[in-house]
Protein backbone atom coordinates (compact mmCIF):
# COMPACT_ATOMS: atom_id res chain seq x y z
CA UNK A 1 0.00 0.00 0.00
CA UNK A 2 1.27 3.31 -0.98
CA UNK A 3 1.36 5.86 1.72
CA UNK A 4 -1.01 7.97 0.31
CA UNK A 5 -3.37 5.79 -0.47
CA UNK A 6 -6.62 5.77 2.03
CA UNK A 7 -6.99 2.65 4.27
CA UNK A 8 -9.59 0.39 3.22
CA UNK A 9 -11.46 -1.47 5.95
CA UNK A 10 -13.67 -4.56 5.24
CA UNK A 11 -17.14 -3.70 8.24
CA UNK A 12 -18.88 -7.08 9.47
CA UNK A 13 -21.61 -8.01 9.41
CA UNK A 14 -22.88 -6.29 12.67
CA UNK A 15 -21.41 -2.94 11.85
CA UNK A 16 -23.09 -3.06 8.30
CA UNK A 17 -26.14 -3.24 9.63
CA UNK A 18 -25.76 -0.98 12.36
CA UNK A 19 -24.38 1.73 9.80
CA UNK A 20 -27.53 0.68 7.72
CA UNK A 21 -29.96 1.53 10.86
CA UNK A 22 -27.71 4.81 11.48
CA UNK A 23 -28.60 6.36 8.62
CA UNK A 24 -31.42 5.08 7.22
CA UNK A 25 -31.09 3.44 3.73
CA UNK A 26 -30.55 -0.04 2.07
CA UNK A 27 -27.11 -1.43 1.00
CA UNK A 28 -27.83 -0.72 -2.77
CA UNK A 29 -28.17 2.99 -1.65
CA UNK A 30 -24.73 3.22 -0.94
CA UNK A 31 -21.87 4.19 -3.02
CA UNK A 32 -20.19 1.49 -5.12
CA UNK A 33 -16.50 0.46 -5.56
CA UNK A 34 -14.98 -2.20 -8.05
CA UNK A 35 -13.93 -5.35 -7.13
CA UNK A 36 -11.05 -4.21 -9.70
CA UNK A 37 -10.09 -1.21 -8.11
CA UNK A 38 -6.41 -1.56 -7.01
CA UNK A 39 -6.80 -0.52 -3.53
CA UNK A 40 -8.63 -3.35 -2.52
CA UNK A 41 -5.94 -6.09 -3.37
CA UNK A 42 -8.31 -8.80 -3.46
CA UNK A 43 -9.12 -8.90 -0.03
CA UNK A 44 -12.76 -8.28 -0.62
CA UNK A 45 -15.58 -9.94 -2.42
CA UNK A 46 -18.70 -8.51 -3.83
CA UNK A 47 -20.91 -7.33 -1.62
CA UNK A 48 -19.03 -6.13 0.97
CA UNK A 49 -18.97 -3.09 2.64
CA UNK A 50 -15.43 -1.07 2.31
CA UNK A 51 -14.83 1.69 5.00
CA UNK A 52 -12.42 4.47 3.34
CA UNK A 53 -10.59 6.13 5.74
CA UNK A 54 -8.76 9.46 4.34
CA UNK A 55 -6.26 12.01 5.91
CA UNK A 56 -6.26 15.68 5.43
CA UNK A 57 -4.07 17.97 7.55
CA UNK A 58 -5.87 17.65 11.01
CA UNK A 59 -8.87 15.88 9.96
CA UNK A 60 -9.88 12.20 9.35
CA UNK A 61 -13.12 11.55 6.31
CA UNK A 62 -14.40 8.42 6.50
CA UNK A 63 -16.72 7.22 3.62
CA UNK A 64 -18.36 4.18 3.36
CA UNK A 65 -19.03 1.98 -0.27
CA UNK A 66 -20.03 -1.30 -1.71
CA UNK A 67 -17.93 -3.65 -3.56
CA UNK A 68 -19.62 -4.72 -6.69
Amino acid sequence: MHVLQPKHTKLSEKEVEKLLNKYNIALTQLPKISIKDPALEGKFSKGDVVKVERKYEDKLDVCYRVVI
